[in-house]
């Protein structure tokens, strides 16, 4: 087993428990029940972790956090459809603690993301960053298409979820 450099490790774990609340969001819009958001959790954990050596800070770190989280929160959705995969992570071995998250607004939001959970993926992550105040080409960059497509798409979302809330 590599020994893991212990610099890396403390940045990584700083950087992370400040940047948690964009990993609890994520977990918050792909799972339904509190076991599914800590599994998810830890599994992002788990994937920012590994991914973390090769951030090469080309673009805000909440960008890359996004990108990760959504990635993983997609793959590990298309997969449960199949199988359950899990793996085991000693978050008490990192020291990395998961910080209590307030729901109070997701309480007000419950009507919210009862309709966002019947977008598809990508439109669950684009109104998620759209929500999360990211700019346009921001949500561009972390998608991986044009600021024009993630503007069109974002309209097109804003109607479906007026038609869903308002029916």
């Amino acid at each position: 087993m590599k020994l893991v450099n212990k610099e890396l490790e403390h940045k990584f774990i700083v950087e992370f428990e400040q940047n948690q609340n964009i990993i609890h969001k994520v977990c918050r819009i792909y799972t339904s029940s509190q076991d599914a958001h800590n599994d998810l959790f830890q599994e992002i954990a788990i994937q920012l972790w590994k991914a973390y050596p090769k951030f090469r800070g080309e673009s805000k770190l909440s960008t890359w956090m996004y990108r990760i989280g959504l990635n993983t929160a997609i793959t590990l959705y298309r997969k449960s459809k199949r199988s359950i995969v899990t793996q085991d992570f000693d978050s008490v071995l990192y020291k990395i603690e998961s910080t209590s998250y307030d729901d109070t607004e997701e309480e007000q939001l419950k009507l919210m993301y009862k309709a966002i959970h019947q977008l598809n993926d990508i439109d669950k992550a684009l109104i998620f960053l759209y929500l999360e105040e990211v700019n346009y080409k921001e949500i561009a960059e972390t998608m991986g298409i044009s600021e024009v497509n993630a503007r069109v798409r974002m309209n097109r979302i804003k109607t479906r979820l007026k038609t869903i809330l308002n029916p």
